[in-house]
């Protein structure tokens, strides 16, 4: 194998192993958002790790976090919770920071 194919190997692997930790991270960063959105829409119990569960899922839909943002955004606006565009993608960036922090302790 020549230099070159070498580092382009070693490229190739940590652009996977990049991309691995991001999909994770960003689960992450959606279960910690849905645990903080179902709180305040009165969600207790097994109903939070459920309405989490639906926050990841919502994520698959499209690439990018839109999708994740208007699933929040339309359950808040029909449980009449008051939280402005800003505060949720504010808490969003928040979730992503502690998901971030979680999987670098954890390795």
């Amino acid at each position: 194998m020549t230099t070159f194919d070498d580092r382009e190997d070693k490229f190739e692997k940590k652009f996977a192993h990049d991309a691995a930790l991001r999909f994770k991270a960003e689960a992450r960063r959606n279960k910690l958002l849905g645990q903080w959105a179902a709180g305040l829409l009165g969600k207790t119990g097994d109903d939070v790790d459920a309405y989490a569960r639906e926050v990841i899922k919502a994520d698959l839909e499209e690439a990018g976090d839109e999708d994740v943002f208007r699933k929040i955004r339309a359950d808040f606006d029909a449980a009449g919770v008051d939280q402005s565009d800003h505060q949720i993608r504010r808490h969003m960036d928040e979730c992503m920071e502690e998901a971030v922090k979680q999987i670098q302790n954890e390795g």
